[in-house]
């Protein structure tokens, strides 16, 4: 009876550290979504005051980190941010620096604050698409939406007549880390208090368990995206902004139809 006692005890135990070690595991893989944001609750989540109006042939910067600057693409040329500008028939400025945040400065230029204020005066631009950043998350609370506000006054300052639209920070990892999370809430209530559009691509699921490797190149490309992740996100943009736009000679063809392919 003993004996019989010390093996079901010896069973349970293996059962339990089964079930743990399966635990971990799917807390440890970068697939694994992550608990705490309630995706289907986004409701009025960064809705901005006014439908965007941007002409044809527009005159657009995309701003931001490593993503808008390309990295992982086969060629800097070939990230999203340029790509959108062939997407949308716009004369798209570039302007990304990797590793660049809010708060952080970057690997080849300083944080967005500084880099805001050597902004192209004489630039006429109608519309200003700010990006990331996933670098500031490790940086804590602490001043985060002040450098955000400090930032975006410089923007407005100067590009007065532009339209303005805050592009958050896409997942590179699974689960995403709270830090991450934190900053796309912070820059949707930034965002809101302006009246600016927010496209949270954490909230809208861009890239999900089902897409992260095809979209995210793990390897060499240091979790950056991939050709393929860069087109991607290119499109899914595009179409965002069509669907904020309220004109059909955007450069922007009609919001496509959501039932459609």
């Amino acid at each position: 009876m003993t004996s019989d006692r010390r093996a079901r005890t010896w069973g349970l135990g293996v059962l339990a550290a089964g079930v743990a070690a399966v635990v971990a595991l799917s807390a440890w893989q970068p697939w694994s979504r992550t608990p705490g944001i309630d995706t289907a609750a986004s409701g009025a989540y960064g809705l901005g005051s006014q439908p965007l109006s941007v002409p044809a042939g527009a005159d657009v910067l995309v701003f931001g980190d490593s993503w808008t600057y390309g990295s992982a693409a086969t060629r800097p040329t070939d990230g999203y941010a340029y790509r959108l500008g062939d997407l949308m028939g716009w004369d798209v400025t570039v302007d990304g620096v990797r590793g660049s945040g809010y708060m952080k400065p970057g690997i080849d230029g300083p944080d967005f604050g500084t880099r805001a204020s050597w902004l192209d005066p004489e630039a006429d631009y109608d519309l200003v698409v700010i990006q990331g950043s996933i670098n500031d998350r490790l940086q804590g609370e602490r001043g985060y939406r002040d450098a955000v506000s400090e930032t975006w006054d410089r923007f407005e300052r100067a590009y007065p007549g532009a339209q303005f639209v805050i592009f958050g920070p896409t997942p590179h990892e699974f689960p995403v880390f709270e830090g991450t999370a934190r900053i796309d809430s912070d820059l949707a209530a930034e965002a809101a208090e302006r009246g600016w559009w927010y496209i949270s691509p954490l909230r809208e699921e861009w890239i999900t368990p089902a897409n992260y490797l095809d979209m995210i190149d793990t390897g060499v490309g240091a979790k950056h995206p991939s050709d393929a992740g860069h087109l991607y996100l290119a499109e899914k943009l595009a179409q965002a902004l069509r669907d904020r736009s309220a004109t059909t000679d955007a450069g922007v063809d009609a919001p496509l139809d959501p039932a459609g392919p």
